[in-house]
């Protein structure tokens, strides 16, 4: 089972802001994110890993991490798949940095998981019930 990688989306005030601004980043379909230093555990997430969403206390989406480059600074780029996939928001402490997530503790992608009635709610709305814990 894949590891993966939680993070704050700092400023960002919805999943609808963080879609534009990673589309505002991509270039050639990858957004770069730089880091301090390599994951011990690079090679666990590199077998499927994700980097999910952080936003107002609640993991709301993720995006798939490609690889791991080095940058001439001596830091790490993060590189993502420019697509963010929303998922079933749930309860999350903010934190600086990345912090490791199991993939059984990690949420599963919103569409398709909630059943037809339930994919044309709002996103504010989905938002409010996760966090009554009634989806």
């Amino acid at each position: 089972m894949p590891l993966h990688l939680t993070k704050v989306a700092f400023g960002a005030t919805s999943l609808e802001d963080l879609v534009d601004r990673v589309a505002a980043r991509a270039i050639q379909g990858e957004v770069r994110m730089t880091t301090r230093f390599l994951p011990k555990r690079h090679e666990e997430i590199l077998s499927g890993g994700s980097l999910y969403w952080i936003i107002r206390h609640q993991l709301v989406g993720r995006a798939s991490i490609k690889r791991f480059d080095p940058t001439a600074e001596g830091r790490i780029d993060i590189v993502l798949e420019a697509k963010v996939i929303a998922v079933r928001p749930q309860p999350r402490r903010a934190h600086q940095g990345w912090r490791y997530l199991e993939a059984a503790d990690a949420p599963e992608d919103l569409l398709g998981n909630l059943g037809a009635h339930n994919d044309d709610l709002p996103a504010p709305l989905l938002r409010e019930l996760a966090s009554l814990a009634l989806i």
